[in-house]
């Protein structure tokens, strides 16, 4: 597809100028293959400014999500260093266009995951785990935007807080609360897959399908457990019951 290129130039101008762009579908006719292509040659620009992808995020990890969009697949993102914030940190909201925080389960991963072997264990790479918030910004106009527009843009990555680490071990059907400004939202980590360690799973088989590296080191994050609130001026924090709390200051 001739246009991967300027697509992906298109929604990196957005995200670096701050200005929303109409949705892709408006004039192109996508599928999920080039959305993906898009979102690596994407990625390829953050690299090309001397980013370093350091872990990939999962999208569309519950059923009410999937059936909103039409779709039976996870999708998935990728992180980079310059997406990180410090636990208790500030960041400056002035360098998104409409943010929202979302609380995850992150894992961590001790070695590489070997995609072309269809009975690898995912779950013994796992060495840690960790309460995250995941800030998303998409960088449509009006939040319009279709499945393929929201691969393609890098499944909206805009930033991510981890917790403190902890062993890896079983988290399902943990109460989660989130907070932002004077917002609430309060779920379960049951929402992610009806389980989160499910999301792993889900991530090798998209990662197989869609050539999508998993090297050890890297983060992974579940996906929401919870609606996502606009993230405002003041302390955004999700707490997730026996893994704990994170939190991120937005700075208006």
């Amino acid at each position: 597809m001739m246009a991967v290129a300027a697509l992906a130039e298109r929604l990196d101008t957005a995200q670096t100028t701050r200005v929303d762009t109409p949705s892709l579908a408006d004039d192109h006719a996508l599928d999920i293959a080039d959305a993906y292509a898009i979102q690596a040659a994407l990625v390829a620009r953050r690299e090309a400014r001397g980013e370093r992808v350091i872990g990939v995020k999962l999208g569309l990890t519950s059923k009410a999500k999937m059936a909103q969009m039409g779709v039976s697949e996870v999708i998935a993102g990728r992180l980079t260093d310059a997406m990180r914030v410090a636990d208790g940190g500030d960041v400056s909201l002035a360098g998104f266009i409409h943010p929202k925080v979302e609380p995850e389960v992150a894992y961590r991963l001790a070695r590489d995951i070997d995609l072309a072997d269809p009975v690898f264990d995912v779950e013994s790479t796992v060495d840690a785990m960790a309460p995250a918030i995941e800030i998303i910004d998409s960088r449509y106009r009006d939040f319009r935007f279709t499945h393929t527009d929201v691969v393609a843009d890098n499944t909206s990555a805009a930033g991510y807080v981890l917790g403190p680490w902890r062993a890896f071990g079983e988290v399902a059907n943990r109460a989660v609360r989130l907070r932002s400004g004077d917002r609430e939202a309060i779920g379960s980590t049951s929402a992610i897959l009806g389980d989160p360690v499910r999301a792993l799973h889900a991530l090798v088989e998209l990662c197989r399908k869609r050539d999508i590296p998993l090297r050890a080191g890297q983060v992974v994050l579940a996906g929401a457990a919870t609606e996502a609130l606009p993230f405002a001026p003041g302390v955004a924090e999700a707490d997730i019951a026996g893994l704990g709390r994170v939190s991120v200051r937005g700075l208006a």
